[in-house]
């Protein structure tokens, strides 16, 4: 292969990577604990929603646990889609993703 197709190759491959970052980070993901819900997009917490209704005011420690558990499961959610559609063009590169 002579080079201009591998930097034609290349460029392509840094598109498609662009593309795919970019849909997933126009995607929403939800993360839920108890009643506490999360929304998070292009990797940070957009929203904390907290049913009330099932909340007593001496809950307070147990609140501040489940958003951390809601948090991380809605950011493992983003990071598994990030790893699994970006994974195809980091292959072999080592530190990415």
């Amino acid at each position: 292969m002579n080079m201009q197709a591998m930097l034609k190759q290349a460029q392509k491959m840094q598109k498609d990577m662009m593309k795919t970052q970019e849909e997933i980070n126009e995607k929403t993901f939800y993360g839920e604990s108890s009643f506490v819900k999360v929304e998070l997009k292009a990797g940070n917490v957009t929203s904390v929603k907290i049913d009330t209704d099932s909340l007593d005011k001496d809950d307070i420690e147990m609140l501040e646990d489940m958003l951390v558990v809601a948090i991380n499961d809605a950011k493992g959610k983003y990071d598994k889609e990030m790893e699994s559609k970006m994974g195809k063009y980091t292959q072999g590169i080592p530190g990415i993703f």
